[in-house]
C-alpha cells in the first residue's frame, strides 16, 4: 500500500538512500534538510525515475523548533495526510568528555536528542490529529551501551532517542499509531567516511536495505543488518563494559 513518508535528514547518507529505496517501493515522501540544492538534486532524481508518484522537498534545520513544527504541518498540508515520519537527522561530532570538546558535544546533544525530541513532537501531533501513524526513530547500535572517548555523548544521545520512543509505544501499545526503534550497526555513509577500521562495515544500500525492511514490517525494533548485529546487540548488553568495549572496535 502506498504511503506518504517524511524523512528528516534526506539529503545525504541514510535518510538520500532511504528515500530512493521507499521510492522504489511505490511510496510518496516528503523530504527535507539544510542543504536545498542536494534535496532538489535528489527530488529531480526520483521523479524520474517514478514518475507517478509525488515527491515534495523543503529547507529545514531541525535545530530550529518552529521550523521543525512549521515544515511538518506544510507538509500535511501538502499530501493531506503523512503515514510515517522517520527522525533521521543527527550529528556525529564529539570529543572525549572533559577534553576540551564541549562545544562538539553539545551540538551532537542538541542536533541528536533536543531535535528529536522537536521532530517526534511535531509528527504525534499529525498523528494524534489523524489517529493514525508510524513514528521511526533512527537510533544506533552504540545504544546499547556507554561508549568511550569521541562516542560517550553521540551514544547517550541515541540511547535517549531509544528510550523516547519506547516510552511512546508504551503509552501508545494496541492502538492505530505505531512506533519504531531502529538501531543501525555500522553501515557506511557521509557521517563514519573516514573510519577505516571499523568492523562488520557494510555499504549504504546493503545497511539500508535492513533498515527499509524493517521500518515497512513496523517492527517495535530492530538491530540492523541482522547479522552480526542481533547477537552482538546481546552480547553488548550482557558482557562486562571492557568486552562489550573491544566488540564496537
Amino acid at each position: 500500500m502506498r504511503k506518504t513518508i517524511l524523512i528528516t535528514g534526506a539529503s545525504s547518507g541514510l535518510g538520500e538512500e532511504m528515500a530512493r529505496q521507499f521510492a522504489a517501493l511505490g511510496h510518496d515522501l516528503a523530504l527535507c534538510a539544510r542543504r536545498t540544492d542536494r534535496l532538489d538534486a535528489l527530488r529531480a532524481e526520483l521523479v524520474a525515475r517514478h514518475p507517478g508518484q509525488r515527491f515534495e522537498v523543503r529547507a529545514l534545520d531541525v535545530n530550529d523548533d518552529e521550523a521543525v513544527f512549521a515544515v511538518f504541518r506544510a507538509f500535511q498540508a501538502d499530501f493531506g495526510t503523512i503515514d510515517r515520519v522517520v527522525v533521521n537527522a543527527g550529528l556525529g561530532k564529539g570529543a572525549p568528555i572533559g577534553t576540551g570538546g564541549y562545544d562538539a558535544n553539545k551540538a551532537t546533544a542538541m542536533t541528536n536528542f533536543v531535535a528529536a525530541l522537536a521532530q517526534t513532537e511535531a509528527a504525534m501531533e499529525i498523528f494524534r490529529a489523524q489517529h493514525a501513524g508510524h513514528l521511526v526513530m533512527i537510533s544506533s547500535m552504540s545504544a546499547m551501551r556507554g561508549m568511550p572517548r569521541t562516542v560517550t555523548t553521540y551514544a547517550a544521545t541515541k540511547a535517549g532517542v531509544a528510550h523516547l520512543a519506547e516510552g511512546l509505544r508504551a503509552e501508545l501499545a494496541g492502538g492505530p499509531i505505531a512506533v519504531s526503534v531502529i538501531y543501525p550497526g555500522y553501515i557506511r555513509s557521509e557521517m563514519n567516511e573516514r573510519v577505516k577500521n571499523a568492523p562488520f562495515m557494510v555499504s549504504t544500500e546493503k545497511g539500508v536495505r535492513s533498515m527499509v525492511e524493517a521500518i515497512e514490517k513496523e517492527k517495535p525494533h530492530a538491530r540492523v543488518p541482522a547479522w552480526p548485529w542481533v547477537p552482538l546487540g546481546v552480547a553488548m548488553r550482557h558482557l562486562p563494559l571492557p568486552l562489550a568495549r573491544r566488540l564496537m572496535g
